[in-house]
């Protein structure tokens, strides 16, 4: 098992790191542009991993996009930016994020801490501290707070995470599938457009 340090968001940084992953969703679907991260809090300076999510709260809810990855050679800032536009384009859930929806969308970014590649994901793995990436299949990967959110065992989340790279449940065991868990720091709205928590 090998490991490797990321940044700290204290709860300011991470409560910009929302905002930006906000304004950058709604600069993209309201007029196709990239937004700038501006003048960037110095942990945006950083050069490490990060996801976004934007889920509906319309009705009973729904993942509307999913975009990121647990490491990066760009800083943090522009890996927000970066992964909120994918997560509203069509290319994360099958249709882009339309003007109408942005009222109705919840923004949540988890920011990667410490990556550790393992041999033994179910040994190595607490629930509710790593996130999953899967490399092989189409790629995959889950947030911490996911499995304890769903209640899901560590198999049942590992295999959920297969599932998500377009593997069969179990393919972690595989030799030839790479099981990489990552450390998080996820803030997030806690209604649309509204105040912003960290978990």
């Amino acid at each position: 098992m090998s490991q490797r340090q990321g940044v700290n968001l204290s709860y300011e940084d991470g409560a910009r790191a929302v905002e930006l992953a906000r304004e950058s969703v709604e600069s993209y679907v309201q007029h196709g542009q990239r937004e700038q991260p501006g003048s960037m809090r110095e942990a945006f300076y950083e050069r490490t991993g990060a996801f976004v999510r934007l889920e509906s709260t319309r009705g009973r809810g729904s993942l509307r996009g999913c975009a990121g990855g647990y490491q990066s050679a760009d800083q943090l800032g522009h890996v927000i930016v970066d992964a909120a536009i994918e997560a509203a384009s069509g290319d994360s859930c099958g249709s882009e994020v339309t003007p109408s929806e942005l009222p109705n969308l919840t923004v949540s970014v988890c920011t990667v801490k410490n990556v550790v590649l393992t041999d033994d994901p179910l040994a190595d793995l607490e629930l509710g501290t790593h996130g999953v990436a899967i490399d092989g299949g189409e790629g995959g990967w889950l947030y911490p707070t996911v499995p304890v959110e769903n209640g899901w065992s560590a198999r049942e989340y590992l295999d959920r995470t297969c599932r998500k790279a377009k593997l069969a449940p179990g393919a972690w065991q595989d030799d030839d599938v790479i099981v990489t868990l990552f450390e998080g720091q996820v803030f997030r709205e806690r209604e649309a457009d509204g105040s912003i928590e960290q978990l």
